[in-house]
Parts: structure tokens; C-alpha cells; sequence
């Protein structure tokens, strides 16, 4: 599927607060927690639980959530499909709607079971 400006600017100005509550009931029902659904978020966009919070406080939109993400470095190793859309097949300019794919990705591993060393990505030596 193609990413289209019209649900790059949908998603972006969705509010994170209202998309965590989700994320959070699918992992519990998958035995996973919400420390380890927060390790995910942190590993990818470096917000500590503190940081976490205090954007889920202020009702930020995906937007801001990943204008003021610091992205990990070892983000580009995450590949696959999310909800139809190839991550690596997204198109540049449309850069949000990927860092959201990719955050889900994670979320979605997490949920299926997989161990967290293989979760949060390093680089091959």
C-alpha cells in the first residue's frame, strides 16, 4: 500500500495518549508489561518513563511525540510489515508516518513474544 500526504497528516495529528492505552491492553493480553512496552518506546525514540509521561500528560500529537524523539540510530534495521505498508517501502517525505510504522513494529514483535535483545536492534559487527 502507498502512504498518501492525506494519512501521513491523519496519523500526525492523532494524540499519542489516546493510541498508548491500545498498545498497552494488547501487550498485557500478550503477557508482556507496560515496563517493557515503555524499555521499546525509550529504546526507539529515547524518552525515559518521565519524558513518557509528561507527553501523554500534555495530550501531544504524533507529531510533536516524534519531533521531539531523539530516533535510535539502529532504527533503519527495522523492517517488515504494519498494517499492510512495507516500513522500508514508505517514502521519505512521508518520514512521520514511517517512525509511527516502525514504533508499532516493535510494539507488534514485543506482543508475539519476541525476545528483547532481538527487539531492540544493534548492528551486526
Amino acid at each position: 500500500m502507498k502512504v498518501t500526504a492525506e494519512k501521513n497528516e491523519k496519523v500526525a495529528t492523532m494524540i499519542f495518549a489516546s493510541i498508548y492505552p491500545h498498545y498497552l491492553n494488547r501487550l498485557e493480553k500478550n503477557g508482556r508489561t507496560k515496563e517493557e512496552l515503555n524499555q521499546v518506546i525509550e529504546w526507539f525514540t529515547g524518552f525515559d518513563q518521565d519524558a513518557l509521561q509528561a507527553l501523554i500528560d500534555e495530550k501531544a500529537t504524533f507529531r510533536t511525540f516524534f519531533q521531539k524523539a531523539k530516533i535510535h540510530p539502529n532504527a533503519h534495521l527495522i523492517k517488515g510489515v504494519v498494517c499492510g505498508y512495507r516500513i522500508e517501502e514508505i517514502a521519505d517525505e512521508f518520514e512521520l508516518y514511517k517512525q509511527c510504522r516502525r514504533m508499532e513494529k516493535l510494539i507488534d514483535e514485543l506482543a508475539k513474544g519476541r525476545k528483547m535483545e532481538k527487539i531492540l536492534r544493534e548492528e551486526k559487527k
